[in-house]
């Protein structure tokens, strides 16, 4: 369940409890007013039976409706009756039984008596003439109060409530979690590699606690931005003024090799070496930096995966008998995809060289490509496994860093600087793909790549 409509639902129901509460409470603590206010309506109401029954003995039946209509009964809800010693009704009304039934309680008891059908109040006055002759008044109340009105009124009101309630708490709500939608959306962004990506804008001039976090979130974003822009300029400055030394040293080394004995051979052989190696690194950190400021852009074209995964295989092949080892291409499916050539080939390269480079003497490193169709899609899986002793279980993730070294026989006197895989994990992500390492139960190492099928292969 999402934040919005927690809050909202949570502000709705409060709402609808509190008004729930606050109505039930008037209603119980609205008899209790009544109860206070019975004694002095009753003194009342006792004065006016009597008036009323002079006045029918004065006037009859025309001044007692006469007075029934005046300022007294001006409350539609209100009924007066006026009945006599043998209970007949006097204004010439339908008494309905409950008036008739209350009345005779109060001229036989000769005290107030009240009673309460459907909702309707009936209070009996019986009083005394001077003549002598006894009456009861009886005024009728129609129903009145929350719950004493019509039940389509009630709904009525409640429903009236419950949408102003959860109108408002809709607008609460929404104001509460849009900001946090918004910075959701942007932070997706940044983890997406779009530095440059503010909330800031979207919060408009908010200028609460969100607000607030809008503007941290800005600043660590900047922060981040020329973090990573900063090491990656001074990466590529690095790696530039690097590359004339090395080839300064490319040349000292040959000048010094024509004039020095053949007992300094050794050690120019190990400079030459160790040089090759420098020079093999610079260009990987160029590679991979240049992709960490945009790879992205770079244009796709459609790509015949079985042609490009022979070629890198023959080329692993002739450099791998150089060593002792070969390199097996088992399966080659046709299969295609919308991709950049050189950002693949030196992906599989990567794999292939480093399967090579770790597999021992008089083994075969194997390549296989096969191609899993679907409906929609589909995608082509590239497998090279090798015969070494693999990686320990918790580095099989870790190998795909920059720079990362396994404390085990893949250290720097095999060969390798520590970015091959780390360029190939980066080319695989852009073009929308997955890499893994495991190890093989019985020894071995074996790494996957999963890539996007682009279209049907040409026939």
């Amino acid at each position: 369940m999402s934040l919005f409509l927690k809050v909202f639902l949570w502000f709705w129901l409060a709402m609808a409890l509190v008004i729930g509460a606050l109505l039930l409470t008037t209603e119980l603590t609205r008899e209790r007013e009544r109860s206070t206010a019975f004694t002095g309506m009753d003194r009342a109401m006792d004065a006016f039976a009597l008036h009323a029954a002079e006045t029918f003995e004065r006037g009859g039946r025309d001044r007692l409706l006469k007075l029934f209509g005046g300022p007294v009964g001006e409350d539609p809800r209100v009924v007066f009756y006026l009945f006599d010693e043998q209970g007949a009704e006097l204004a010439g009304q339908d008494a309905p039984p409950a008036v008739l039934e209350t009345a005779r309680r109060a001229a036989s008891s000769g005290r107030i008596e009240r009673s309460k059908p459907r909702g309707r109040m009936f209070v009996a006055h019986p009083t005394v003439t001077g003549a002598g002759r006894r009456y009861v008044l009886v005024d009728s109340v129609g129903p009145h109060g929350l719950f004493s009105d019509d039940p389509l009124a009630l709904v009525l009101r409640v429903l009236a409530a419950l949408l102003t309630a959860g109108a408002l708490c809709y607008l609460l709500a929404r104001y509460i979690t849009s900001p946090v939608v918004k910075l959701r959306a942007v932070t997706r962004q940044v983890a997406g590699g779009d530095l440059s990506a503010r909330v800031g804008p979207l919060l408009g001039k908010r200028r609460d606690e969100l607000g607030a976090m809008g503007q941290d979130f800005d600043a660590m974003a900047a922060r981040i931005e020329a973090l990573l822009s900063a090491q990656q300029r001074l990466l590529r400055d690095i790696s530039h003024e690097l590359r004339s030394p090395l080839a300064r040293l490319g040349v000292a080394v040959g000048l010094l090799r024509k004039r020095a004995g053949p007992e300094a051979e050794g050690y120019l052989a190990r400079i030459e070496r160790e040089s090759e190696r420098l020079n093999e690194m610079i260009g990987q950190l160029l590679t991979l930096s240049r992709w960490e400021a945009g790879a992205e852009g770079v244009a796709r074209v459609p790509l015949d995966l079985a042609a490009l995964v022979r070629e890198v295989a023959e080329d692993a092949d002739f450099e791998a008998r150089s060593r002792g080892r070969r390199v097996e291409l088992n399966e080659c499916e046709e299969c295609e995809t919308e991709g950049t050539p050189t950002l693949l080939r030196s992906a599989f390269e990567n794999v292939v060289r480093n399967a090579v480079r770790h597999a021992p003497e008089g083994t075969a490193a194997s390549v296989s490509l096969k191609c899993l169709r679907a409906e929609r899609g589909g995608e082509a899986v590239l497998t090279v496994r090798d015969e070494g002793p693999g990686v320990p279980a918790e580095a099989l993730t870790e190998i795909f860093r920059p720079f990362y070294r396994v404390d085990d026989s893949r250290t720097r006197e095999t060969g390798g600087t520590g970015l091959g895989l780390a360029i190939t994990e980066r080319a695989v992500r852009l073009h929308g793909g997955t890499v893994a390492a495991s190890n093989v139960p019985g020894g071995g190492f074996v790494v996957e790549i999963r890539l996007p099928l682009g279209r049907e292969p040409a026939p």
